[in-house]
């Protein structure tokens, strides 16, 4: 209706996120299925894959964009209709917004990088519509078709590099690389509701895909312990991760036994095992939690 190639690129990205949308929906779908003896850990990934197409197809619209604007610098059309385009646009703006904001709230207390993503999407594209109204009405103040093509150019770069972000955060999930932020997380908890038997912890990795979160560790217990006790040491480890980061954790704890220079970092009072004093609490973090050894004072 008004020719206007800044308008068009707007459409074209609704129209992305309406294809990303439907494709988004499956994905949930498909993790939210349980998981069975093809997929030993769910199907939770299948949001990544989700993503990554996300990305792609964003990227593709940013391309698109950016190619009919290079074919309109160099061969302008007359703009028309500017000001019914501006109402229109104005209401796929606060639609778009309106479902942006609902999508990402959800997201979030689930967990769904799939309607995060999603979410996300829908308030881009309607902060772009904003600044399209705005320059639609600067076209029509100055008269210089100039700017549409300008604000297109700029919208196409803005797309293809929120794509980009896109892509780069699910190959991550698919690749399974350390979420750190979740990490310390853990690591805080741990330290803050600690037992005094869980004498070391080493060899942590938590990965998050979905709302499922897996964590495998190595877990130091006294060297005298039963079956039993060491068993009821987990099941007071994973009860209070499980408190804090909710039940879809599933866990695979190793248990080690204590060796003669945990002594030193041990807490446990009137051990009478103890074959040296107490000297320092360790305090876990990142740099000592993720080492393959058990820890001891140098």
């Amino acid at each position: 209706m008004t020719h206007s190639l800044s308008v068009l690129s707007d459409a074209l990205e609704s129209i992305v996120n309406v294809m990303a949308g439907i494709i988004g929906l499956y994905s949930l779908y498909v993790a939210s299925k349980p998981k069975d003896k093809d997929h030993p850990y769910g199907h939770g990934k299948a949001e990544f894959v989700s993503a990554a197409f996300e990305g792609s197809l964003i990227i593709m619209a940013g391309g698109i964009i950016l190619y009919e604007s290079i074919i309109t610098f160099f061969e302008p059309s007359s703009l028309r209709n500017l000001d019914n385009g501006i109402w229109l646009l104005l209401a796929t703006a606060v639609l778009n917004m309106a479902a942006g904001l609902i999508a990402k709230a959800v997201g979030k207390k689930n967990d769904s990088l799939a309607l995060t993503s999603s979410g996300q999407h829908l308030l881009i594209d309607s902060y772009t519509t904003y600044a399209i109204v705005i320059g639609i009405g600067l076209v029509m103040y100055t008269g210089y078709n100039g700017i549409d093509t300008t604000i297109a150019i700029a919208m196409g770069l803005w797309i293809i590099y929120n794509g980009y972000k896109i892509i780069r955060q699910s190959l991550a999930g698919i690749m399974d690389e350390a979420d750190m932020a979740l990490l310390d997380a853990v690591i805080q908890e741990l330290n803050l509701s600690r037992h005094t038997h869980w004498i070391d912890l080493h060899n942590l990795r938590v990965i998050k895909y979905g709302a499922l979160m897996h964590i495998d560790c190595h877990l130091t217990v006294p060297w005298y312990f039963n079956v039993n006790e060491a068993h009821a040491a987990v099941d007071e480890f994973t009860k209070l991760i499980k408190n804090k980061f909710g039940d879809s954790v599933e866990f695979f704890v190793h248990t080690d036994g204590c060796m003669p220079f945990s002594c030193a970092i041990c807490t446990i009072e009137n051990c009478e095992k103890r074959n040296s004093p107490f000297k320092q609490k360790l305090i876990w973090n990142r740099e000592n939690i993720l080492s393959d050894l058990k820890h001891q004072l140098v």
